[in-house]
């Protein structure tokens, strides 16, 4: 770039941050940065690339430093390199979004540890910060402070925001103790067809808010007369169902039992973190939950969510579709045990080291090696099961696992409406995926994978099964609008390039 263009550009940033009310530390802790270097940046003095404008456009919320970026952000990938070294798992991305849901029920400073920085966080910030909410990236932009307003202003809520996540749902629990009544956006996400919220509302039900659906909105009305008198039992075991009970449980003045509930990784890191808040739960695990809650909560709370087991699973393919010997360190093993088992009767070669606790001080993790194996069909179907059994997220990796064995592989995804259709995007790979019905799909192997131009599927997993099979083809592929991926990950390619993956981020221009 040359260094007038350079001066213009920064002038631009410049102004979009004063328009923010943003001070120049504020813009460096948002990009992980130094104020010296967006002091150079705004005055020109420094290079700037094009993948640096599209972050600073993002965290500053403008069209302006955007228009840099005519469309999406697309992977180029060049397949058929081994994956050696080690790398580190993240924190959940879903533990994190029900953390910054769970900061709502408290008036005191919250700080979470290492947060993921990735899009489904970045647009709960909007909203939260909508709302008025006080949040800011700390300690080099590694952990998050989350401060509350006195008041909430539900009225000035982003709505494009909140409709770009489906774990606005999770606002439910949490703010029926705080008025009489209140809207919310239609919850969105990843394209998995039809998700009723009807689960959620038999449970919150029973704390007194009823949910008119109208316009694109949820009105929610709160009778605060109403208390659970018996056991609540959740009419599906699931994560978000499982965690605004919990959430409106955490503030009922009383004791709250949950029966049917999830005890998922999740569900876990948002106990544990509603004990740092004086909150007893008692169940932790299990299917029942017995919650002991408090009518005000008003402490200042340091937590550490714990690792991402569907990451896990993701660089664990990630190795085994390559054929490479990989390191996978902090590793949640509670949560892939049965998936380990199933890799294992496949004849993967993976070891493990001996258990250590995660930074939350309850979590096992462990380090867990991968070496290039010879891959047998599995003699069962692959299927999910809620904890412990299959986690259902992990379930589409079995697809690229399942095209690299020997024989025939039966992928029965019972949960979701449409995400076995996705995984036939794999067979423009070279794979050789038969659809049999909207929920299964017969995997046939081995594959001889090659590259090909796509677009990304609009659901998170089956995206990086795409992406993964995509390493492992010969040649040169292009991955175009990985927003989706981007949802759930942080810089995964730059981590993948770190083992020895060659992916470049691209946009149109």
């Amino acid at each position: 770039m040359s260094d007038d263009y350079l001066v213009r550009i920064g002038k631009l940033i410049r102004d979009a941050r004063q328009h923010r009310g943003w001070t120049q530390s504020q813009l460096a802790e948002a990009l992980a940065t130094s104020q010296s270097a967006v002091n150079r940046i705004e005055r020109g003095n420094q290079n700037i690339s094009l993948e640096m404008i599209a972050r600073i456009g993002e965290a500053l919320d403008s069209e302006i430093v955007s228009l840099g970026y005519a469309g999406p952000m697309h992977l180029r990938v060049v397949g058929g390199r081994r994956l050696s070294g080690s790398i580190d798992v993240k924190t959940s991305k879903n533990a994190c979004v029900a953390l910054l849901c769970a900061s709502l029920l408290n008036k005191g400073r919250t700080v979470l540890r290492r947060v993921a920085r990735i899009e489904e966080v970045y647009r709960l910030l909007e909203v939260l910060n909508s709302i008025g909410v006080r949040t800011r990236w700390i300690n080099e932009g590694v952990d998050l402070e989350i401060v509350p307003p006195a008041r909430l202003d539900l009225d000035a809520i982003d709505a494009d925001a909140a409709r770009r996540t489906r774990s606005i749902i999770m606002f439910l629990g949490p703010l029926l103790h705080r008025m009489d009544s209140f809207k919310l956006p239609y919850a969105g996400g990843c394209d998995l067809g039809t998700r009723t919220i009807e689960p959620h509302m038999i449970a919150l039900r029973r704390f007194g808010l009823e949910i008119a659906a109208t316009e694109g909105l949820y009105h929610a009305q709160i009778d605060h007369s109403v208390t659970p008198d018996r056991p609540i039992v959740l009419t599906e075991r699931g994560d978000t169902v499982t965690e605004n009970a919990l959430l409106a449980a955490a503030r009922h003045d009383g004791t709250t039992v949950i029966r049917n509930a999830s005890s998922n990784y999740m569900v876990q890191d948002l106990c544990f973190f509603l004990e740092a808040l004086g909150i007893r739960v008692d169940g932790i695990g299990t299917t029942t939950l017995t919650v002991h809650g408090v009518p005000h909560i008003d402490v200042d709370v340091d937590y550490s969510p714990s690792e991402d087991p569907v990451e896990a699973m993701s660089l664990l393919a990630a190795a085994v579709v390559t054929e490479s010997r990989l390191t996978i360190r902090r590793v949640p093993i509670e949560f892939l045990e049965i998936e380990l088992a199933v890799l294992e009767e496949m004849g993967v070669d993976c070891d493990r080291t001996t258990e250590y606790a995660a930074d939350n001080g309850r979590t096992r993790l462990v380090d867990l090696t991968v070496r290039p194996s010879k891959l047998e069909a599995p003699i069962d179907k692959v299927h999910p099961m809620p904890f412990p059994g299959l986690n259902i997220d992990n379930v589409p990796f079995f697809a690229a696992i399942a095209a690299s064995a020997h024989g025939q592989t039966l992928i029965h995804d019972w949960v979701y409406d449409n995400r076995a259709i996705y995984l036939t995007d794999l067979n423009r790979l070279g794979g050789r995926l038969q659809l049999l019905d909207p929920h299964r799909v017969l995997v046939e192997g081995p594959t001889r994978w090659r590259a090909a131009e796509m677009m990304c599927p609009p659901a998170l997993r089956p995206a990086v099964v795409v992406l993964l099979a995509m390493m492992a083809a010969e040649g040169t592929s292009v991955l175009r609008n990985v927003y989706v991926i981007n949802r759930g990950y942080e810089e995964l390619a730059e981590r993948l390039n770190s083992v020895g993956a060659q992916i470049e981020i691209f946009r149109d221009i």
